[in-house]
């Protein structure tokens, strides 16, 4: 069987998504930083794990300016992992629901002229 390789327009690379199951979430965890969220996300979010949308903003939600960030959990004391990381299992805890920002990794903006900084997060790059 041959492999499945995702590529977008305007990246010099291809996403290889098998490699997802062996790498143990390396674009879950790392430095601390944000894991945008909008309202249409949270509300799906919500309903996943069966919640109110207000419950879950209240456990699950930072608000950063006029934007909504999951909160994160520190695994030791310069690694973060989004609150949804299933640190047992290596791998996203509400997957079919993601975050855009999620959804669209390791097709960012800044990695467009940057494969080399994918490459060290992610293992799928081909």
């Amino acid at each position: 069987m041959e492999k499945e390789i995702i590529r977008k327009e305007g990246y010099d690379f291809g996403f290889d998504p098998s490699a997802c199951a062996s790498c143990g979430g390396q674009c879950c965890t790392g430095e601390s930083g944000y894991i945008w969220a909008k309202y249409d996300e949270i509300v799906n979010m919500a309903a996943f794990v069966n919640l109110s949308t207000e419950e879950f903003a209240t456990i699950y939600l930072k608000k950063v300016g006029h934007r909504y960030s999951l909160i994160e959990k520190r695994i030791s004391s310069d690694n973060y992992a989004c609150i949804f990381f299933d640190e047992k299992q290596q791998r996203c805890s509400i997957y079919p629901v993601r975050p855009r920002q999620c959804r669209t990794f390791p097709f960012w903006e800044q990695y467009k002229q940057s494969e080399d900084e994918v490459r060290k997060e992610c293992p799928g790059i081909v």
